[in-house]
């Protein structure tokens, strides 16, 4: 490769509660470079979001809220029947309590970075898109989002001036027209890390994503999310950054 490609590798995080034990956050913190913490409303709880923070500081790993629906039984996965104006405050609300618990730990919120069902909303509707912009233009404006490649926050983030970094996931199957498969659907999440790790190095070296029949879609790519609930995920993740590092591509946060 002639040009150096630098690309963030983000994971899912902090989405344990109270008891209840989720993904492997300590092993994964060893990989990624930025780490997406839930804020309570899907998962996570104080205790949570404060010893994630202490170890992404300790790790040198940036940390962003990853706010979502307020639904600990569905994981966040099920869309919710709020208007734009209450999306707009869930949303505030759980901003704020990362950073107040970031600043607690000794760290600091550098992102934002809407989950699940929420977080899948505004790649089709353009709606909710403007609804999560509001909340982080009236909350935290210094801050950068995330948004899914190709999505209707994407492009109207960019529209407003607004810092967007562009994100494809390693475990997730791509539409025809580029879109996230819907979890709902066979084959939506992707298991094999080799092939996760192979299918990565193809979408960055290409700056596009790949559909499910291989088509090749042109793409924004600044960073690279591995789900932190799934089996996999630590294996997913080693993988897929020993695949791009072996062809060349820095790994490294954005912020």
């Amino acid at each position: 490769m002639n040009d150096k490609i630098v690309v963030d590798l983000n994971a899912d995080l902090g989405e344990s509660f109270g008891q209840f034990k989720i993904g492997n956050d300590d092993a994964l913190l060893n990989i990624v470079t930025s780490a997406n913490v839930a804020c309570g409303f899907h998962g996570g709880d104080p205790e949570v979001m404060a010893s994630t923070f202490a170890s992404a500081k300790k790790k040198g790993v940036a940390i962003g809220a990853h706010p979502g629906f307020p639904d600990l039984w569905g994981f966040g996965r099920r869309v919710m029947p709020f208007s734009h104006d209450e999306i707009e405050r869930i949303l505030s609300y759980q901003i704020g309590a990362a950073q107040a618990l970031a600043r607690y730990a000794g760290h600091r919120i550098s992102y934002v970075k809407t989950h699940g069902a929420l977080g899948n909303m505004f790649e089709r509707d353009p709606a909710v898109a403007t609804a999560i912009l509001n909340a982080v233009e009236r909350t935290a404006p210094e801050l950068p989002l995330m948004a899914i490649s190709r999505s209707h926050l994407e492009r109207l983030g960019r529209e407003r001036g607004m810092t967007i970094l562009s994100e494809i996931f390693a475990d997730r199957a791509y539409t025809e027209d580029g879109k996230l498969v819907p979890r709902s659907e066979g084959g939506a999440v992707l298991h094999d890390p080799v092939f996760a790790a192979e299918r990565m190095v193809r979408m960055v070296k290409a700056g596009a994503v790949e559909t499910r029949t291989g088509k090749m879609l042109p793409a924004w790519i600044d960073t690279i999310c591995v789900h932190g609930d799934n089996p996999e995920s630590l294996d997913v993740a080693r993988k897929v950054r020993e695949a791009l590092e072996t062809e060349g591509v820095q790994l490294q946060s954005r912020f």
